[in-house]
């Protein structure tokens, strides 16, 4: 059986590399001129800055399998003990998030009424019969304040979207899981934790997660690395696929390569490029399909980062800090990238990331660089109090960043799915579907290894 996949972002590459273990013919190809999608690390005057995706959680043993596999898994790097702490701004000024139940008592980020609202969680309604919004999800179990500032400032800091427009079910699966079977979800996380506590260990050998945020001690990029040199000459760059068309049990694909036209053929295809792209190849397939597919939407991100000279200002505390929509104002957040992994910066030096744009200011991302690096000093500046000058900037536009599971989500994937199954031997994967962070595409890209290996 041969394989060509479409795209060389995270799910297509752990696609190939696992489908390479099975002993799969594997072609690999990316229309851009280097491999990794959006997750892209530059080494640059003493910084170690991410492009995309800033890290993981090491909540599963998926990335870390995959990393065995590669021979990285020592390369992993655990974020510093201070990045527990997280911060909200809201109310005019940075306030931490309790990381506890009976923390949020004592904290301040919510006033006292929103405090006592969310201590009625206990006897929150069950749910509608339909997908439901993440606002209307949140203010059924927290109440209006605590979602507007907590609920919000938690999705922002995954889907840079619009909290009325998200699906609960779509964006947090597991916490519809946990309502379905407990209805309330202290009492769900209760009865969770404890069960987990009687759980067997894993087996002896197998990757033990932490739990905590991490990266590679080189940045994402190591990983993007080591997956490229595992496939070698199987991953092709500057392969632009123009065409699919069914030939007999198998597919044919108009390919511009260089420059030069060609045509390639392969039992299985697969698209692992964004719900846009695929589109666009799919309309003279299914016309009905691709106009599904085109209707994801995708939230613009500017990604900026600020780099400081040793002794410029103090070592900034914990991970960074959320910036609610109801604050209105024009960064979505700032991670404190050197306090979170001390190895990205060099000899003391501080390197701050300010996230711009999202699903509720688009226009923020079509800015040019110097305008951005100005509005996140200003932003800093009122927000923070960092008035220091930044030695070093460095901007990435991202004007179609992350896919938005808004409500509908779920039925219309369905919906791809069938038409999929329409066109035998072609296959779907990336974040735009079924989980857009780094574990889930690649465990995703696992589950359908196992399918095509079958």
């Amino acid at each position: 059986m041969s394989v060509v996949i479409i795209g060389g972002g995270i799910s297509g590459l752990a696609l190939a590399h696992g489908l390479r273990a099975r002993g799969t013919e594997v072609t690999l190809l990316e229309a851009g001129p280097k491999l990794g999608g959006n997750i892209q690390t530059l080494n640059r005057d003493g910084f170690i800055i991410e492009a995309g995706p800033n890290s993981f959680v090491d909540r599963e043993p998926t990335l870390r399998q995959l990393a065995t596999s590669l021979g990285i898994e020592g390369r992993i790097r655990t974020a510093d003990p201070a990045a527990k702490r997280r911060y909200i701004y809201s109310r005019g000024k940075l306030r931490e998030v309790p990381s506890s139940p009976p923390a949020l008592l004592k904290s301040d980020v919510v006033p006292l009424g929103a405090k006592l609202r969310m201590m009625g969680e206990l006897f929150t309604r069950r749910a509608p019969e339909r997908d439901e919004s993440l606002a209307d999800f949140g203010r059924r179990h927290v109440g209006r304040t605590a979602t507007a500032v907590l609920v919000d400032a938690m999705q922002t800091g995954i889907y840079a979207g619009d909290v009325e427009a998200l699906s609960v079910g779509a964006v947090f699966p597991k916490v519809v899981e946990l309502e379905k079977q407990h209805r309330s979800l202290v009492l769900g996380m209760v009865r969770t934790q404890a069960a987990a506590r009687k759980a067997l260990p894993p087996g002896e050998g197998a990757p033990k997660p932490t739990g905590a945020v991490s990266s590679f001690d080189g940045g994402l990029g190591v990983l993007v690395g080591a997956l490229a040199q595992s496939l070698g000459t199987a991953a092709r760059t500057g392969v632009r696929v123009e065409g699919l068309r069914r030939e007999g049990n198998g597919w044919r694909l108009a390919v511009e390569e260089h420059g030069q036209q060609a045509e390639l053929a392969a039992d299985k295809v697969v698209l692992a490029v964004p719900a846009y792209v695929a589109a666009k190849l799919l309309r003279p397939l299914d016309e009905t399909l691709a106009a599904r597919m085109e209707g994801i939407a995708y939230a613009p991100v500017a990604v900026v980062h600020l780099g400081f000279a040793p002794g410029s200002l103090p070592p900034p505390d914990g991970f960074g800090f959320l910036v609610p929509t109801l604050e209105r104002r024009r960064v979505l957040g700032v991670i404190h990238a050197s306090s979170t992994f001390p190895w990205r910066a060099e000899g003391g030096r501080i390197l701050l990331t300010c996230m711009v744009g999202g699903a509720k200011r688009p226009d923020l991302v079509e800015l040019d660089d110097a305008a951005l690096v100005t509005l996140a000093r200003e932003e800093l500046r009122e927000l923070a109090g960092v008035t220091a000058e930044p030695s070093f900037t460095e901007v990435f536009h991202w004007k179609r960043g992350i896919p938005q599971y808004n409500v509908g989500h779920l039925e219309r994937v369905a919906a791809i799915d069938e038409g999929v199954a329409r066109l035998p031997g072609l296959f779907l994967t990336g974040n735009a579907y079924k989980g857009v962070g780094l574990t889930d595409c690649i465990r995703n890209a696992n589950t359908l290894v196992d399918t095509l290996a079958r």
